[in-house]
């Protein structure tokens, strides 16, 4: 069975096909960083334009790279996101299950990332820990199989992916923030200045990046005023990328040990952040997993293998 698989929840339109026995078929991937980097952040009703225009193309593209006509069913992202832009994904792939007559899987966004290492050829086994880190979750899951998750931590403001883009904004970087950031921190000394590590030592497994944010805000405001800034940008980001790793690196471990989980899953855009990787790969005692880089950001293909266990699931 091939799964099409859409993704539209923000500023990326994502397609691919999933093949159960064969893997993943072909996919695509438009991003729309340039329409919205004037603006410093996505701009919901240009981001819904642009996924009018260019998916229905991608579809067609995706589906000649795997020399198929039509698929047997369609997954694509029914949120979390931006309302606009997940109503062009799924208005599109309802109606075309309706043309085609197959079946149609809506699939939640953060089980898409939860279970993209599923595309690699050595997948995780369940259970494992999933830590999902983007620009707009930061989380905890103990999962135990497809469907059977557990809710361990979450973050209490701002998710970490946030955090590195306001962080980005106030050292003066381009938009998107968080690659711009950790590409300045590789220039810097992250033991430079001492931040906070949040809840880091606390018994909950939440976050919370807020307090690093301001303290951030504040040593950028005093480097500013006494003429400083330009020499201390790469170390103030290193210093916020080790901090904010550290806190995510702690509470993923404080939760493996807990749960009793030897396997964590790294997931999100924030998953692509390479201290985070050798963090988690040097200080994990148990197997670690990631999605390949392109597979870390929103993506269809992760929606493709996604449904397309829903679909083997119940069957």
């Amino acid at each position: 069975m091939n799964v099409l698989g859409i993704e539209t929840s923000c500023d990326e339109t994502g397609v691919a096909v999933y093949d159960t026995e064969l893997g993943l078929l072909a996919d695509a991937l438009h991003s729309q960083v340039d329409l919205h980097a004037m603006y410093g952040g996505v701009v919901p009703e240009i981001a819904s334009r642009d996924h009018i225009r260019c998916l229905l193309p991608l579809i067609e593209q995706v589906l000649g790279d795997a020399g198929i006509d039509r698929p047997d069913a369609i997954a694509y992202t029914a949120g979390p996101g931006l309302i606009g832009a997940l109503m062009v994904g799924g208005g599109l792939a309802n109606g075309l299950g309706l043309a085609w007559g197959c079946p149609v899987v809506p699939v939640h966004h953060m089980e898409g990332h939860l279970l993209a290492p599923m595309l690699e050829d050595e997948p995780p086994a369940y259970p494992f820990l999933a830590l999902l880190v983007s620009g707009g979750h930061t989380m905890l899951i103990a999962v135990r199989g497809l469907g059977d998750y557990d809710l361990l931590g979450t973050t209490l403001d701002d998710a970490v992916g946030e955090a590195f883009d306001k962080t980005a904004i106030l050292l003066g970087l381009g938009y998107p923030g968080g690659p711009a950031l950790a590409a300045l921190a590789e220039e810097g000394d992250d033991a430079a200045f001492k931040l906070p590590r949040p809840m880091l030592h606390r018994p909950s497994l939440d976050f919370s990046f807020s307090g690093l944010k301001t303290a951030v805000m504040l040593l950028v405001s005093k480097a500013r005023d006494d003429g400083s800034f330009i020499g201390q940008r790469a170390d103030i980001a290193a210093s916020f990328q080790r901090a904010a790793v550290d806190t995510l690196v702690g509470k993923a471990l404080q939760a493996a040990k807990r749960e009793g989980l030897e396997r964590i899953v790294v997931a999100g855009g924030v998953g692509a952040n390479k201290l985070l990787r050798k963090e988690v790969a040097e200080r994990f005692d148990g197997q670690v997993y990631y999605p390949r880089m392109a597979f870390c950001t929103d993506n269809g293909a992760m929606i493709a293998v996604a449904g397309a266990l829903r679909l083997t699931d119940a069957h």
